[in-house]
């Protein structure tokens, strides 16, 4: 069989892809985490009040989320990820000078701008568009920048922090962001036919109204934003419990969340294989299951070695829950409406993303232990399984 050719542009696209998700997501949500036990300690801030800045962010990204994907479908991905860029290095740089809360939500809030116009959104409308046979292969390589750079974030803050202290470590981190992602989105180009270049039929267009009659739109919603919350309120809070609960030293934590983000690899590699191979239905269910059957393991974080394994599967099912959802969007709805899809997909999952993590964190300020906030995590990751179990296998308008 012949395999299809991949173009020179396309190579650009995937790389674009992966250095802005590695900046955008891995370094600036992975590395922010790592500095809020600085936070608690420095300014007496409770575990809800340090996680309180993500949900603020993501409230915000939620209300931004379809106005960015019409954005992002009117004007291209490129050109709206630029601004991204540099909206979030400044921002990351701005957290670094925070002396009072309304400065750390008013940074957290241009964060989640930047999320939203340079993270996976964008990126997930630059790939659908420009890969058609195999999306779920280039999907998974691009998002291999997160895992990468969620990898590494923890160990170059602690190597950054070690040698300048906290606040330039976390100033240098937004610099960092913005070298690294900015030249290669600078140069990729917008497929501005709006049609992959291996797509061997044009696609039917498909009015929004049609859309929101179709159930499918609401279970996807649903399945997404529960998973998303238990992933999100987990990776939030994983510094807080490891240093705080478990008294690791910063170093031990570090590499237990680079062992995450390091099993995320593999999440994003075999699941973007997997969904090119399998009905995407069944995938999303798969890691929606990993998700909820690692945490448990967290009750029993203090016998040897449980937590490792727990970093390793909680890591895989990361790695595939954020990829699989434009794919599914995209198998479901076609590429054409892809931006203003995931932006609504967006604007419930950022509600999840806010509010998990800060219910966590008030669970754990009010009864002293995180066991009844990732009781609270597995309920939503099982809840969003059942959801997406409801959807049809094949797909509808692609």
């Amino acid at each position: 069989m012949k395999k299809d050719k991949i173009s020179f542009e396309q190579y650009k696209v995937g790389a674009a892809s992966f250095f802005s998700l590695f900046s955008l997501v891995g370094f600036m949500f992975y590395g922010l985490p790592f500095f809020y036990d600085f936070w608690v300690e420095e300014f007496g801030w409770s575990h809800a009040t340090v996680t309180s800045g993500n949900a603020v962010g993501k409230i915000v990204m939620g209300l931004f989320a379809f106005a960015a994907g019409w954005i992002i479908d009117k004007f291209g991905p490129r050109r709206v990820m630029l601004v991204g860029v540099l909206l979030g290095g400044g921002a990351v740089i701005g957290l670094s000078t925070v002396t009072s809360i309304w400065q750390f939500y008013f940074y957290y809030i241009l964060i989640a701008l930047a999320y939203m116009t340079a993270g996976p959104l964008p990126n997930q409308v630059l790939i659908s568009r420009w890969f058609d046979k195999s999306r779920g292969k280039a999907m998974g390589i691009a998002y291999l920048g997160i895992g990468i750079g969620g990898m590494l974030v923890p160990q170059v803050d602690k190597v950054l922090i070690d040698i300048f202290g906290w606040q330039t470590a976390l100033m240098m981190l937004g610099v960092l962001m913005i070298v690294i992602a900015f030249p290669i989105v600078w140069f990729v180009k917008d497929n501005d036919d709006s049609k992959p270049v291996e797509a061997k039929a044009k696609e039917p267009k498909v009015p929004l109204k049609t859309i929101f009659k179709n159930k499918n739109v609401y279970l996807l919603i649903i399945g997404s934003m529960c998973s998303i919350g238990a992933v999100s309120g987990t990776s939030q809070n994983l510094k807080l419990f490891l240093s705080l609960d478990l008294d690791y030293t910063q170093q031990l934590a570090a590499n237990l969340i680079s062992i995450v983000l390091a099993s995320s690899l593999v999440g994003r590699l075999f699941m973007g294989w997997l969904a090119d191979r399998w009905p995407k239905k069944h995938v999303m269910i798969l890691i929606y299951l990993l998700v909820a059957g690692s945490l448990p393991l967290l009750y029993f974080a203090s016998v040897p070695g449980v937590i490792y394994i727990f970093a390793f599967f909680f890591g895989v099912g990361l790695g595939g829950d954020y990829m699989i959802i434009p794919l599914m969007a995209a198998e479901l709805f076609g590429v054409r409406v892809l931006g203003r899809i995931m932006g609504i997909v967006l604007t419930a999952d950022g509600f999840g993303e806010a509010l998990a993590p800060l219910l966590v964190g008030w669970l754990r300020d009010r009864g002293g232990s995180y066991t009844n906030g990732f009781t609270a995590l597995i309920v939503l990751a099982i809840i969003g399984a059942i959801a997406i179990s409801m959807l049809p296998k094949k797909a509808k308008y692609s």
